[in-house]
């Protein structure tokens, strides 16, 4: 294909504005922006990315209903989409009808890719005639869950069972009901009325997945025979993109100088928070002195603000720092791909986003998980109980703490689940690789974009 045609070809990216959203975005464009394409970001004045760390990318902010009070963004996760939704449609659709106006002077806009929970932009594509084309930046099995949750739902199964039960989730084996991806703060209704809009009747003309056939294969499989549309997996998209940071806090580099003074596969680093969940102060009391009974070094990401009562490290308890020495190295935020690829980590404590998954996985690092909600509950169940790469921690009491620390960097259970992760990490590197099933997947998405 010549590279002159794809450098006249313009794709407009549209990220949800939550970390977990935004980086496999900014990852696709890279991608993309690699096989020729110009890329335009348009994305909400909240939680919005840098444009310095894209310089070849084009930005649009568009007015989104929550700027005006930060706070939002982390009340009601079902419902500052909605507003979103709301907010977006009519700039959005302003800007691609002046775009399309332009297209006499060469570069016409081949699509619009939005992350799943932006669907006006999918329905603005429409009706303006544009191709569009969702990405998902969750697992596959996380779809599949989704969708059961409106199966369940009807068959009145939601409502009979406890949140917290063991028992496992008909058709969705090995999901208990306890692993189901409900929001935190939404109510059940609610929530299933955007699981409904995300998993229905979507006017797309393709799904680009981030995950790889290495992990999913079989659920990959599935989703295609059930698909009405080509589905195209091409992550991990970290792995597939140039490295450029999206991080929307700033990372402390000086970790990595401390890391560097540690025995190899010695670190358990624990990001169990990620961009979002916060911690009561007995729960951060709980974590600090299991990791100070544990005895082993451990470098500890507490995001500022993330401790109710407290803008940063205040509440740790007393005697805390004095018990661990030089043993532990706190931080607000981490370089978290460098971490994981530092040799003197041993095992990542992680709320097991799916980026943090794949990250943690890609590296080669076993996990101790600890879902806070969503599709968290799902990755954990995958992680630890189908591809045995890690184990789950059920309460943060210091006593289970100290014991799943111990566990994964001492014991030999925690060297299985080692050995297991370094074999998923090479699943992964060959899926990435020419002629590997995400390489192949991206040429074939190029050509599909070509093709319009």
């Amino acid at each position: 294909m010549g590279k002159q045609k794809q450098q006249s070809r313009r794709l407009v990216l549209v990220p949800c504005p939550y970390q977990g959203h935004i980086n496999p975005m900014l990852q696709l464009g890279t991608v993309l922006h690699s096989r020729g394409f110009s890329i335009t970001i348009a994305h909400t004045i909240f939680n919005s990315p840098d444009p310095q760390n894209h310089p070849d990318f084009s930005f649009l902010p568009m007015p989104d209903g929550l700027s005006a009070d930060r706070g939002l963004i982390y009340v009601d996760l079902v419902a500052n989409s909605k507003v979103i939704n709301e907010n977006c449609k009519e700039s959005f659709q302003q800007f691609l009808e002046q775009l399309l106006q332009n297209e006499t002077r060469g570069e016409t806009i081949s699509c619009v890719i939005s992350d799943e929970l932006m669907f006006f932009a999918e329905d603005v594509a429409i009706n303006l005639k544009l191709p569009s084309i969702i990405l998902r930046t969750t697992s596959a099995a996380t779809s599949f869950a989704r969708s059961g949750l409106i199966r369940l739902k009807a068959e009145g199964l939601l409502h009979s069972h406890d949140s917290l039960s063991n028992e496992l989730v008909p058709e969705l084996n090995p999901l208990r009901f306890k692993d189901l991806p409900f929001t935190l703060t939404s109510s059940q209704d609610k929530f299933l009325v955007i699981v409904s809009k995300v998993y229905g009747n979507r006017a797309s003309s393709a799904i680009i997945w981030n995950t790889t056939n290495g992990l999913e294969q079989s659920a990959l499989e599935q989703i295609q025979q059930q698909s009405q549309v080509p589905i195209f997996a091409i992550g991990p998209l970290h792995m597939m993109a140039p490295s450029n940071s999206s991080s929307l806090i700033k990372e402390d580099r000086s970790c990595l100088t401390w890391l560097d003074k540690q025995p190899h596969r010695s670190v358990i680093y624990v990001s169990s928070l990620g961009s979002i969940a916060s911690l009561s102060e007995k729960e951060v009391t709980e974590t600090a002195w299991g990791l100070a009974n544990s005895k082993q070094a451990f470098l500890w990401v507490i995001r500022p603000g993330s401790v109710h009562g407290s803008d940063w490290i205040e509440l740790l308890p007393k005697g805390f720092h004095d018990a661990v020495g030089d043993k532990g190295c706190i931080v607000r935020w981490a370089p978290q791909k460098e971490v994981l690829a530092h040799p003197a980590v041993g095992g990542f404590w992680s709320h097991c986003g799916w980026n943090s998954t794949l990250e943690s996985i890609a590296e080669g690092v076993p996990m101790i998980c600890k879902p806070c909600f969503s599709d968290q509950r799902v990755n954990a169940r995958y992680v630890s109980y189908v591809w045995r790469v890690g184990l789950e921690l059920e309460e943060l009491k210091r006593e289970e703490i100290e014991r799943a620390v111990r566990r994964l960097i001492l014991h030999d259970e925690g060297k299985e689940m080692r050995e297991g992760a370094k074999e998923l990490k090479q699943k992964i590197e060959a899926s990435a690789r020419e002629g590997g099933s995400s390489y192949d997947s991206l040429n074939e998405l190029v050509n599909f974009i070509m093709s319009f």
